[in-house]
């Protein structure tokens, strides 16, 4: 009987190979599937901050941590110098450039209430996170 069981279970596993499915470990879906992977989905704005060199992003984030929205406006700079986004194939150069100074503006004008203080810090962690990739 466990060898019947067990003959079930490979007959299982090899049509889902033949379909070409991949499974990983995961919490089951309500369609009997496997959870295999997640994306966030990201604003324009967001998918817009440039992947830069690791101590250009520590000097973004250390900058927007004491002044609000300048390491974002440096790193708007760096789009122009050939760092890579996420949009930059869907959008082109300049008009990420100019999202990130819309960014930049953006934290500077909220950093009275602190949001935009908040949003910069926040803003140059995901260039550093974005930089170590």
């Amino acid at each position: 009987m466990a060898q019947k069981e067990g003959g079930t279970e490979q007959g299982r596993l090899k049509t889902e190979d033949s379909l070409g499915t991949k499974t990983m470990a995961g919490a089951p879906l309500a369609g009997g599937g496997v959870v295999v992977e997640v994306r966030e989905k990201k604003g324009p704005l967001r998918a817009a901050i440039p992947t830069m060199p690791f101590p250009v992003a520590v000097i973004c984030l250390f900058l927007n941590t004491f002044i609000p929205g300048l390491g974002t406006f440096v790193s708007a700079f760096t789009v122009l110098c050939g760092a890579r986004s996420e949009l930059i194939s869907e959008r082109g150069v300049c008009c990420v450039f100019w999202l990130n100074m819309a960014a930049a503006l953006i934290q500077i004008l909220t950093a009275v209430i602190m949001v935009g203080w908040i949003m910069s810090i926040f803003w140059g962690m995901d260039m550093v996170i974005l930089a170590s990739q």
